[in-house]
């Protein structure tokens, strides 16, 4: 899945999008559409409203959204790349507007390797590691656990950190990552890969 900007070279900006449209946004969404959502990726496709990087969205006001789904994107950025974004998308928000995140909890993934190992592979670690490596932008350049992302949020200023179930939300009938789970789609009895933490502005 594609999200973010990289030292490549990048597809022309699309034309900024109308502001009626911007209180809920879907960050790095790939091929995934929510209804009722602004999708922003890095690569084009037929359900993006805006081609281009997700860390620098300067045609959005300050403290207009209302919320910012960005799901197993933030570990797309380097370690020293990851509170400039996270910065960005604290200015987007209105007060007590909440950032939801998932990315790949590196906590679980030390777990299942310690139970099963990477075996050939295939079984998920090293894509939840290191990305799927599909196009130049799919790779992975930082890991998370609860305290070390909570910690980075609290930096920039968010507050009210805590976990989301995806159960519980209006977009959990879309299949994406932040219900990772090994087995694959053992969703029951699997052990969950994803680390899904959600904040508000102060």
């Amino acid at each position: 899945m594609a999200h973010l900007s990289v030292t490549t070279a990048l597809p022309p900006p699309a034309p900024a999008p109308p502001r009626r449209r911007l209180r809920r946004l879907h960050l790095g969404c790939g091929n995934k559409y929510l209804e009722g959502f602004f999708h922003v990726d890095i690569l084009d496709g037929p359900h993006i409203d805006y081609a281009g990087p997700v860390d620098d969205l300067p045609f959005i006001p300050n403290n207009t959204v209302e919320l910012i789904y960005a799901c197993h994107v933030l570990e797309h950025f380097g370690r020293h790349e990851v509170r400039t974004a996270l910065r960005e998308w604290y200015r987007l928000l209105a007060p007590k507007g909440v950032l939801r995140l998932a990315v790949p909890n590196f906590a679980a993934v030390v777990a299942a390797y310690q139970e099963i190992g990477l075996e050939d592979g295939q079984n998920g670690l090293m894509g939840l590691v290191c990305g799927g490596q599909r196009t130049p932008y799919d790779l992975h350049k930082v890991i998370f656990d609860e305290p070390y992302l909570t910690r980075l949020l609290q930096a920039v200023g968010f507050a009210a950190v805590r976990r989301w179930d995806w159960r519980t939300t209006d977009h959990s009938a879309v299949d994406d990552y932040s219900q990772a789970y090994l087995p694959h789609l053992d969703k029951t009895g699997g052990r969950l890969m994803s680390l899904n933490l959600e904040a508000e502005k102060r």
